[in-house]
């Protein structure tokens, strides 16, 4: 197992990386590339993909993200032209909103806008996969919040802080790692050694008050009855298990992309198409 801190510092809640989208009826879709699936909001139809991440360069099968990190940055290029490139309306650039690992952020979000640029975006805005998390809950983000993301090849441990990001850990455990059924003590075991690290390090009450209101759990840990009552006996402290926390991700970012659409800085006269092609990084 690795831990990795995060510093103690305050992060935005999400990076734009090109200017916002010049017409509100631009089209808009979200995504959640995580190590075991992929899903694809698109606005105005909802979800429409939840599929392997999976990739087909030759006769085999090759998967481009691994422990939640992009390792074939070509490889999901062309998964998301398979998946993606014939849903989106022609002559149209696409706002999008991609969901990240906190940990390893930067260099995340990099491969991702280089992958995405298969669809021809107009605009690329990360987020937090934490955050989008807290946004698909309805969480009340003016408090201190630990988010427990327990995904199927990586678990991330977020603190946020007035909706920012300042504390996080991970480790590259997940939901398929647990070979049988009540066998889930090396993700109880990382999460909670996480959670102690972090209220170890945290010389204010900001962990510790997350903490005793409860830690919201997503990903396909959730779903596990036995891995949820058992974490909450080595915690000590109540979890408060998100909605279809396995599409809790997806869900979020899709608010974010609403959101986007209705910024005022959306509301320019030029109509979708105008333009002479994606702005440089």
């Amino acid at each position: 197992m690795t831990l990795v801190p995060r510093p103690r510092t305050g992060s935005s809640s999400y990076h734009r990386h090109r200017p916002w989208p010049m017409c509100r009826q631009c089209c808009g879709l979200a995504l959640d590339m995580g190590s075991a699936r992929t899903r694809a909001w698109i606005a105005g139809r909802g979800m429409i993909l939840d599929v392997p991440t999976i990739t087909f360069p030759g006769a085999g099968a090759v998967y481009p993200i691994q422990r939640g990190a992009i390792v074939d940055v070509p490889g999901t290029s062309r998964m998301l032209d398979r998946l993606l490139g014939h849903r989106l309306p022609r002559l149209t650039r696409p706002l999008v909103v991609v969901t990240t690992p906190v940990l390893d952020g930067p260099t995340y979000r990099e491969r991702a806008r280089t992958a995405v640029e298969v669809l021809r975006p107009r605009t690329v805005l990360t987020v937090p996969t934490a955050r989008a998390i807290a946004l698909a809950a309805d969480a009340d983000l003016s408090r201190p919040l630990l988010v427990v993301d327990i995904g199927a090849h990586l678990t991330e441990v977020v603190l946020l802080a007035d909706g920012l990001v300042v504390d996080a850990r991970r480790t590259a455990v997940g939901t398929t790692d647990i070979s049988a059924p009540g066998t889930s003590a090396e993700v109880i075991e990382a999460v909670t050694t996480m959670i102690t690290s972090m209220l170890r390090q945290d010389r204010t009450s900001v962990t510790a008050d997350a903490l005793c209101r409860g830690a919201l759990l997503a990903g396909g840990g959730a779903l596990r009855p036995d891995l949820t009552y058992r974490l909450t006996g080595s915690l000590h402290a109540p979890l408060r298990a998100v909605p279809a926390p396995h599409t809790a991700a997806i869900r979020g970012a899709a608010k974010i992309l609403q959101s986007a659409h209705a910024h005022p800085s959306a509301r320019s006269a030029h109509p979708p198409g105008r333009g002479t092609g994606p702005n440089p990084h």
